[in-house]
């Protein structure tokens, strides 16, 4: 009898440790998924943006320097694509500031906004900001549950031995809440 009641309590903690173990598997690979949605969007805006700059160069040749801020950001940000959340954000986080001074020097030409190629490329760009901020926002939730996971008891036991670490955020840096200034 004390051998079943043995064996049952041992089947319990194995079953136990098991769901641990197969729910922090399975929020590091959400993680790692939401890590590459992220990437994805990224990827689609840096592609867009030389598109960007050559409409506006078209329209708004002595822009230059906004525009070099827009091509130094994007080759910048395409330079650190393989880096962590934070430094990842800090690089897109130009990008952002330099295109939306870009967004506010181009309301200076009538011409380009009703250009029908640049609205077109305006469009994309904001349909894959949200699409940048959706995954941002969906990858820091899964951080925050797995972030969670692996502090709270009990497996908070388990996590550091099975080589579980705390993931980062991908957080906006203070300069990218900023409005850009742009005079004439």
């Amino acid at each position: 009898m004390t051998f079943i009641v043995i064996l049952a309590i041992l089947i319990a903690v194995v079953l136990i440790l098991v769901g641990l173990y197969n729910r922090l598997v399975s929020l590091r690979v959400r993680s790692e998924n939401a890590w590459s949605d992220i990437d994805v969007q990224l990827k689609r805006r840096a592609d867009l943006v030389p598109n960007l700059v050559n409409t506006v160069k078209g329209y708004a040749a002595h822009e230059s320097a906004t525009l070099d801020r827009v091509t130094q950001a994007r080759t910048r940000a395409v330079a650190v694509q393989s880096a962590g959340p934070a430094e990842r954000a800090a690089a897109e986080g130009e990008l952002t500031n330099a295109l939306r001074g870009l967004t506010v020097a181009v309301e200076a030409y009538p011409q380009l906004q009703a250009s029908g190629g640049f609205r077109d490329l305006q469009q994309q760009l904001a349909t894959i900001e949200d699409a940048v901020q959706n995954a941002r926002r969906y990858y820091n939730a899964v951080v925050r549950d797995f972030n969670t996971a692996i502090s709270t008891v009990p497996s908070n036991f388990f996590a550091g031995p099975m080589g579980y670490h705390e993931l980062e955020f991908f957080q906006a840096e203070a300069a990218d809440r900023e409005l850009p200034k742009v005079s004439f």
